[in-house]
């Protein structure tokens, strides 16, 4: 047995406009779903970037034997700002202990 799906008013307008609505239906949520798919990509992408330097900040204090105390090291890894992360990296090659990592900048007096 097949099954003939037949459209009231086959060929008219009302027939015309309701394809046209579904096409553009189709067409909004492709668009809203690849926008979503965008924002969420993004996001693990600074999450990937946040837990990647909050690591190698943590492994090459460790490589360098510097102390590392567990407050010290749950605050690197809970860091969410990737500018404090990067400064913190550039420190890390050079401090002796967390505290200098910590320690905010003061301006050169002149």
């Amino acid at each position: 047995m097949t099954f003939v799906s037949y459209f009231p008013g086959r060929g008219t307008l009302r027939e015309q406009a309701y394809f046209e609505g579904k096409a553009d239906g189709k067409a909004e949520g492709k668009a809203e779903g690849r926008a979503e798919g965008m924002a969420e990509g993004k996001a693990e992408g600074a999450a990937e970037a946040l837990a990647m330097a909050a690591g190698t900040v943590v492994r090459l204090l460790d490589r360098r034997l510097v102390p590392l105390p567990d407050d010290a090291r749950e605050r690197i890894t809970a860091c969410t700002d990737l500018d404090v992360l990067a400064r913190w990296l550039d420190r890390a090659f050079t401090v002796q202990s967390v505290d200098e990592l910590f320690a905010e900048a003061t301006p050169p007096t002149p």
